[in-house]
């Protein structure tokens, strides 16, 4: 007979002291009109990740009027920051936490910007919103994981003669801050084990990325020489228990982006198939409303005790 996994609903709640109250940016999903002031053809032809450049940062606050701030901008990321990848890179954005006090940006410092990738589509600009999307679903399921606010840019070259492109884009909460709100600490590690994490959490995020359609990331371990996790961010609450926070799913199937590629591991086709991994009740460890998952997934590609183990989702 086969296992459902179940999923509590109470982790929201999971840690010491629940969800401590988000910033001001992150506490409202209203588009934040934006203007972006800066050299893009320079910044996009070097993609430096060291230097930032100067630019000016406006936006129109919630009672209308236009605040304009000074900032750093530069590139970030890896594949996404490849020029045969994307001809518009992701960016950092560096505010100055003085002249940003009191503003909508408050307590905010350096905040990751998740862009078009491309200026040539429309269908790069939905890309963004499916990938803003997939953090959204995550966020009701769990206060255990990145806030993210949409935007609407008006990205001015100066470099082209104050040449204007409008795009959707979105902020994501800077780890720092998530782990203030949840009340935890950020860890900084190269790898841990399963057995180190929380483990109604960690089926949660297992369930989503199986959801999504997601195979690009590791809860535990990455690439050497950086801190763990691969699209995972490492937290710890009072007592130790870790939890291993998802991010960055524009490789998923739910978002579908045109250069997305399942894990070979898997031998998936396309980022649209997925694989399940079968289930196991393990009742001394397991609360009423936790089922522990094995990690490894199943090979089957047919139908075992009526279980899908295979679906392609449809387009």
């Amino acid at each position: 007979m086969a296992t459902a996994c179940l999923v509590s609903p109470l982790l929201i709640t999971d840690l010491a002291h629940g969800d401590m109250g988000s910033d001001p940016l992150f506490a409202s999903d209203d588009i934040i009109e934006v203007r972006i002031a800066a050299p893009f053809r320079t910044i996009m032809k070097e993609r430096s990740i060291e230097e930032y450049t100067p630019a000016i940062f406006e936006f129109v606050a919630s009672d209308g009027d236009s605040v304009q701030l000074d900032i750093g901008i530069r590139s970030r990321g890896r594949f996404r920051r490849r020029p045969d990848i994307c001809d518009f890179t992701p960016l950092r954005l560096n505010l100055n936490k003085s002249q940003a006090k009191g503003t909508l940006f408050n307590h905010q410092d350096k905040l990751k910007l998740v862009t078009h990738c491309k200026s040539s589509s429309p269908r790069y600009e939905q890309l963004v919103l499916s990938e803003y999307l997939a953090y959204r679903i995550l966020n009701l399921l769990t206060d255990v994981s990145f806030r993210v606010r949409l935007l609407r840019v008006t990205y001015v070259d100066t470099d082209r003669n104050n040449r204007e492109r409008v795009s959707l884009a979105f902020l994501i909460e800077q780890r720092d801050r998530l782990a203030k709100r949840i009340g935890a600490s950020v860890i900084e590690t190269n790898m841990v084990i399963y057995a180190d994490l929380n483990p109604g959490y960690t089926n949660l995020a297992s369930v989503f990325h199986y959801f999504i359609g997601n195979t690009d990331y590791s809860p535990v371990t990455t690439a050497p020489g950086e801190n763990c996790c691969h699209n995972h961010a490492l937290f710890a609450n009072e007592d130790g228990t870790i939890y291993s926070v998802p991010y960055d799913f524009d490789m998923s199937g739910f978002v579908n982006a045109p250069y997305a590629a399942p894990n070979p591991r898997f031998r998936l086709r396309n980022v649209r198939e997925r694989v399940n991994a079968p289930c196991r009740a393990q009742q001394k460890k397991a609360t009423s409303n936790e089922v522990a998952c094995l990690a490894k997934p199943s090979k089957s590609r047919g139908l075992i005790h009526q279980r899908i183990l295979k679906i392609r989702t449809s387009s």
